[in-house]
This record gives structure tokens, sequence and C-alpha cells, in this order.
């Protein structure tokens, strides 16, 4: 089986939104989680989503689930102290449904653009590979630094950005968050980190640059222009 594991459990802090979490603001009428869950939902390999939710807004995502016809949930549960936790608890949710072997794909709900392609291309390296880590390649130079001093510069073909979803096997990512919890280790950042760790190879699958995470005003603006220039293509053509 193929399940979605959708995190939207962070307070989105640097939105300097007052009045909700980003993953709840509108647009066109619209939370931005629920344009993520209906990516998921009308992908016609996946075959059920298990969302992380901060706990005092579950309540309001099960009315918006249900407002907007978003049919494959299996499940919410809460999210934890950590972005790591969060995450451990959606996965632990899917171990307990679904089989071991079932491929995970793991998507940040404030990604809301993901694409078609990209979901079918994660579960295809997955099956042949084990693992699918979205990248889009860098486009400005990548230097490292020490107390203030720029020490190196890194050739930017070289480089590519990790994004999400992180997709690899339920049941290897199950055990590799509870190998973390027995040694201690909470400061993973993402699922290919926690993987790479473990020994896992991680296999790139290159994604659209249009999906990007809504973390800031400025991203707003930007997931909110693309879907404009999305609508104004039908139209005119473009």
């Amino acid at each position: 089986m193929n399940i979605a594991v959708i995190f939207a459990g962070g307070t989105g802090q640097r939105m300097n939104s007052r009045t909700k979490p980003k993953q709840f603001l509108l647009v066109h009428g619209k939370p931005i989680i629920i344009y993520t869950l209906e990516a998921f939902d009308q992908h016609p390999d996946i075959d059920a989503i298990v969302v992380v939710c901060l706990k005092e807004y579950i309540d309001v995502l099960e009315q918006l689930i249900t407002k907007f016809g978003v049919g494959k949930i299996a499940a919410i549960v809460p999210g934890g102290s950590s972005g790591q936790e969060s995450i451990r608890n959606g996965i632990d949710k899917a171990n307990r449904l679904y089989p071991a072997d079932s491929v995970v794909i793991v998507h940040d709900g404030v990604r809301p653009l993901i694409d078609q392609q990209t979901i079918t291309d994660c579960i295809v390296s997955v099956k042949k590979n084990g693992s699918a880590v979205t990248v889009v390649p860098a486009t400005e130079s990548i230097v490292q630094s020490e107390d203030g001093v720029i020490t190196n510069i890194i050739d930017r073909k070289q480089c590519q950005l990790a994004r999400a979803p992180q997709c690899f096997r339920l049941g290897e990512l199950h055990d590799a968050h509870h190998k973390a919890v027995e040694e201690g280790l909470g400061d993973f950042i993402d699922s290919a980190s926690l993987m790479s760790y473990y020994g896992h190879k991680l296999y790139e699958v290159e994604g659209a640059n249009s999906n990007i995470k809504i973390t800031t005003p400025s991203d707003f603006y930007i997931m909110r222009a693309i879907m404009d220039a999305e609508e104004s293509s039908q139209i005119f053509g473009l």
C-alpha cells in the first residue's frame, strides 16, 4: 500500500500570523492544509492519509476535511513537542494500520503545490530502490563559513536542495524512529537525515521548483502568485 503521512503540527511562528497556524491560513477561500491533502487524496496510487495535527486544531481539521470532501483520511493524530516526535506519532499510527512493507510518503502540510508526477516518481523510487528524497537543483552559490569568514565556496552544480516528500518503507522508517528514541537522539531535521544516520541509502527524485514550503509571509504571496498564474494559463493558454 501507499500511505501518505502529512505533517501539519507546526505553529508557524515565522509567518507572524496572530490568528491561526500557517497551515490553516486561507488562499482563495481554502486553507493551505486542504490544498495539500487534496493533492494526495486525488492521486490514484495513494491508498490512505494519516495527518499529524496540532492537538487544539484537530476538531477544526476534521470539520474542514468534511467540508471539502477529502476522502482518504485514515486518521488524525496529535503532534508532539518537536517535529521529529510529531512525525513519529504519524508513523506509529500508520504502522499500526498498514503492513510494514507499505510505501510511506512523508510530506509537509504547508507544501500545497506538490504535483502528481512527483508523488508518482517517489512511489516508483521506493518500490525500486527503497527510498525517495525529493530534491531541486541549487540555483545560487553555497558557501561554508566559520566565525563570519567564508572558508569554502561549493560548486552549485554539485548541490541540490532536499525537499518533501521523503519516502521509505513504512517498517524501516518506524524502526529508525524508535532506534533514535532508544538512543536519546531527538534533533534530526527530517526523515532523510534520520534514515541516512541509520545507514539507509537515499535515492533522489527531482521535483518541481514550485513545491515550496509556506514558512514566511513572502512564501504565502509566492504561493498565491503561482496559483493565480496556473489559473490564468487555463484561460489564456500561457
